[in-house]
């Protein structure tokens, strides 16, 4: 189950992984962020987050408009 949901479509890096960054500090182990970002860097830039914090990069799914889809499970 998805506890927080964040788009951040049209917007460069370095702001999707900062918006997920600020997700991931607002909930809780066991919860479940989920982001959706347009730019291309967020593909490496949302794995090396998970890295760093800790926490599980679930899955990184195309979606139909280009945007890309990442669900994070929080240590």
């Amino acid at each position: 189950m998805i506890s927080q949901s964040i788009d951040a479509r049209g917007l460069n890096c370095p702001i999707p992984v900062m918006k997920a960054k600020n997700g991931i500090k607002a909930l809780i182990a066991g919860q479940m962020l989920e982001v959706f970002s347009s730019d291309p860097t967020s593909l490496r830039d949302m794995d090396a987050l998970c890295r760093s914090t800790g926490n599980t990069l679930l899955s990184s799914e195309d979606q139909t408009d280009g945007s890309f889809r990442f669900l994070i499970k929080i240590k």
